[in-house]
């Protein structure tokens, strides 16, 4: 119906009032939000990294670490005990995840076991763990060999401790940066994804996170010479450290701590009064000040080590007793670095090793770059999409350039809201979505065309287009919706950011078309009681079509057949250029800081730092570089070290504006989870078509659909184009799209077929394809607009990603009438099985539509 209650155009304008009002302060600045009133709202997107620049970090918490630690403190709670207990012993030693000793006396065989049964209690495994869990076993394979084994459930409770403690150190370390709004969250079960917006300094930024910064203060062993230890070997008591200095210097060191940092409670970069050299100062609890001030009474003249992280920062000589509880540490820091350690100091060791497996991060300038290219590349498609539906309809086309501005500005609202972070790809989202909206209302415009032109009012056309349009708007949209979904949750990063986009995109779509659209036009008519539809310059361009698609069908099927069968071929005899997300390595974008940048120079200096393949090209403008490195294959920190050695080789002459560098574990999870994405979304999609339409028609949109995507690939193979995390998400959106296409065709089929019992199945399609051509070739255009201001403003970083959107628009359009339809045919698909449960008396569509028009 065209008639709107005053409640629901209430709600309508408030809806749209309230969007505007929410995405008003993202086009102001803080200043000038300053000055709204307090009952306005202020909240601002959250620009991705890849707009404001900063860094991406996945860490790992390394289970062999743990093993390893737990290992030994079994180890030492054996000893203890069985001293303790006065039990003689032998072969106390501990491999892998057992620990190991045999007891002397088989009379103390049943007491031992009975002491160390301690280690196998019980413990709380806390709340959301769920009860208590056994992290050791005791046994006794041969008589007198007992064995304490740690568990699996030991081990992976331990590593979740580890995680959370390793959190609140992480956290404490970056708060003193004093970086805004930083995340840092658990990610799966050993893992934890930080990401520092606007920090321009990734190197200190690992470097803060990476240090455990364990901290103890131990004597040096004066009982032999280091270089005695070293050409022999050093007592049970002391083990050997090494210094940071060039070259590092050997200590032989106790392992008795005299004092760890567990008892520092402050910790102060300044300057040492005697030489103005940076130190850091120190202050223990009041349990370390008197450890600390016994050990240095007792051992007045001898050296000291200061320890941190295995490597000897200082050992003075301690010249008189420090009772004062306070102390500092020097060494050769520069203000920075004495700042730094002063931070780790501050906040506390990591329990445990923290690995980087994954590196993302951006410089501020090419953050405002990327910005700046979306903007331009947003405006320019929106103004061809715009002026395109104007020249297609007229009026009516500026109703729906209406309904798509508000739609833009309801996307950015219910961004805002939910508090969602705004990508490149996300920017991308919205552009396509700009194309794809205008699908809706040209259905609509087309149907009521349509209805029109079967000799319906003017009244009762609208009414009919906008009622019979609802289903197939639904269906086309909800199986783009689908792919959007399952890219959420199975993309990462700034992928997600498209899928969240694309996904309030088609949600907003939907709402405009069939409540603003259609309450514009219900004000229209009732203001203006027109007795005709305003016409466009391209109202009329297929209205009369009858092209003969199905007699093209052989042929089509021949060429889509060899086209698929060569990209397969040519898939698995050549392969893709895969990116480094899925095969690891590293990216590093620079920039010169004088003129075009040297090319060749930049080759020939990486040639000698031994990474293996490099690839350097010009990226964009004349100044920009893009360095690829091969994956090291050597573990994850393999991949940190190319990073720092191309840093400092080029830092001199260029600004390193973006890196990236994948491990291999992570790279194999993101191939993995790629290729789910791609099968779990063609399944979902053919159970939703399979429960709203027949079968034949879900594997018919299937194949079209595999053709499609197998199509994509070749063209990644021919083109060589680098495929990424990115174009999975091409592929998903373009897995979308060509459904979108296809359903859009097939319920014009599923409405003929109850329309014309009796026409021959080939003529039913060509009609029912020529009937939906205008609205097909519209909507590509559109679409096409938007990807290819995309592909020409945005900027080089998504080029790839918008190079195969356009290839799969195209194939996509293609193979919904020259595929999608005619496998109809093959599948023998007949009419009569939509006419089964229609009671009797009812009417058909064809009948309903040849009904008199009643006043």
């Amino acid at each position: 119906m065209l008639y709107f209650s005053r409640w629901k155009t209430t709600l309508i304008w408030f809806a749209i009032f309230a969007s505007v009002v929410f995405a008003l302060p993202n086009l102001l600045s803080q200043q000038q939000l300053s000055s709204f009133p307090d009952w306005m709202p202020k909240k601002q997107l959250t620009l991705g990294l890849d707009l404001q620049g900063g860094s991406h970090i996945l860490l790992r918490v390394e289970r062999d670490d743990i093993v390893k630690e737990r290992l030994e403190a079994t180890v030492d709670d054996m000893r203890r005990l069985l001293r303790d207990a006065s039990i003689g012993y032998t072969g106390l030693s501990g491999k892998g995840m057992v620990a190991q000793v045999r007891i002397r006396d088989a009379e103390d065989i049943e007491q031992a076991k009975e002491v160390l049964a301690e280690l196998s209690q019980l413990v709380n495994a806390g709340l959301l763990s769920g009860g208590t869990i056994r992290e050791t076993v005791l046994d006794e394979p041969q008589p007198g060999l007992i064995q304490v084994t740690m568990t699996e459930e030991g081990i992976d409770h331990r590593i979740s401790s580890a995680v959370s403690q390793s959190i609140e150190v992480v956290r404490r370390r970056i708060d003193e940066l004093g970086t805004t709004e930083p995340v840092i969250q658990r990610q799966g079960d050993d893992r934890i994804l930080v990401q520092v917006p606007g920090f321009n300094d990734p190197e200190r930024l690992k470097d803060l996170i990476n240090q455990t910064a364990k901290l103890s203060f131990r004597l040096v062993d004066r009982s032999m010479s280091v270089e005695e230890a070293l050409n022999g070997r050093p007592p049970a008591t002391s083990e050997i450290f090494y210094s940071n200095d060039d070259p590092p210097i050997p200590y032989l060191i106790q392992k008795r701590v005299l004092v760890s940092g567990e008892s520092l409670v402050d910790a102060q970069a300044g300057f040492d009064q005697r030489n103005n050299e940076p130190v850091v100062t120190f202050r223990f609890d009041t349990n370390g000040a008197q450890r600390f001030g016994q050990v240095t009474q007792q051992n007045v003249g001898y050296p000291f080590a200061i320890i941190l992280d295995d490597a000897v920062i200082s050992a003075p000589v301690i010249n008189e007793p420090i009772l004062g509880g306070s102390g500092q540490i020097s060494g050769s820091f520069s203000v920075e670095t004495a700042n730094d350690l002063a931070i780790l100091l501050r906040a506390g060791a990591l329990p445990a090793t923290l690995t980087v497996i994954e590196e993302r991060s951006v410089g501020p300038g090419l953050g405002a770059d990327s910005i700046a290219a979306g903007e331009t590349a947003g405006i320019i498609g929106a103004i061809l999409v715009v002026g395109f539906i104007f020249l297609a309809y007229g009026f009516l086309g500026l109703i729906a350039n209406l309904a798509l501005i508000f739609n833009v500005v309801m996307i950015i609202a219910l961004l805002t809201i939910i508090g969602a972070t705004l990508t490149l790809p996300g920017i991308a989202g919205i552009v396509l979505t700009v194309g794809m909206a205008v699908d809706s209302n040209v259905l609509i415009y087309e149907r009521i065309k349509e209805e029109r032109r079967g000799g319906r009012s003017l009244i009762q056309s609208i009414d009919a287009g906008f009622k019979r349009a609802f289903g197939t708007i639904l269906d086309a949209n909800v199986t783009t919706f689908i792919a959007a979904v399952i890219l959420f949750y199975l993309g990462s990063g700034p992928v997600r950011g498209f899928a969240v986009t694309l996904a309030i995109g088609i949600v907003t779509t939907v709402f405009t078309a069939f409540t603003v659209t259609r309450w514009m036009i219900a004000e229209w008519v009732r203001r203006r009681r027109p007795k005709a539809l305003p016409k466009g310059v391209l109202t009329d361009l297929f209205t009369d079509a009858h092209f003969k698609f199905m007699w093209l069908r052989r042929t089509t099927f021949i060429f889509s057949a060899v086209a698929a069968l060569s990209s397969l071929v040519l898939f698995g005899t050549f392969g893709m250029n895969y990116g480094i997300d899925f095969m690891g390595g590293s990216i590093i974008e620079v920039q010169s800081k004088d003129g075009p940048a040297d090319v060749a120079d930049i080759r020939d200096r990486l040639s000698n730092l031994n990474l293996g393949d490099i690839q350097v090209q010009q990226f964009g403008s004349p100044e920009e570089v893009l360095i690829r490195v091969q994956a090291q294959g050597a573990g994850e920190n393999a991949e940190q070290s190319v990073i720092i050695k191309v840093r400092s080789d080029l830092e001199s002459d260029y600004d390193i504006r973006r890196v990236e560098a994948v491990g291999p574990t992570v790279s194999g999870e993101l191939a993995r989870a790629g290729s789910i994405a791609v099968l779990a979304s063609l399944f979902a999609i053919l159970i939703y078509i399979w429960f709203r339409f027949e079968w034949q028609f879900a594997l018919g949109a299937i194949i079209a659909t595999l053709n499609d995507v197998v199509l994509t690939i070749g063209m990644f193979v021919i083109s060589g184009v680098e495929f990424n995390l990115s174009s999975i998400a091409a592929v998903l959106t373009i897995v979308g799209y060509s459904l979108n296409d296809t359903v859009v065709v097939y319920d014009r089929v599923r409405e003929n077929l109850r329309r014309y019992k009796k026409m021959p199945l080939p003529e039913l399609l060509d009609l029912s394809i020529n009937q939906m051509l205008s609205r097909t070739i519209l909507t590509s255009v559109t679409t096409l607009l938007a990807l290819v201001a995309l592909y020409a403003f945005g900027g080089e970083v998504i080029r790839s990603f918008t190079f195969a959107m356009i290839f799969g628009v195209v194939v996509g359009t293609y193979s919904s009438i020259f595929i999608a339809a005619p496998v109809l045919i093959i599948f023998k698909l007949r009419g009569a099985s939509f006419q089964v449960g229609m009671k009797k008396g009812e009417k058909s569509d064809a009948e309903e539509d040849s009904a008199p028009e009643v006043a």
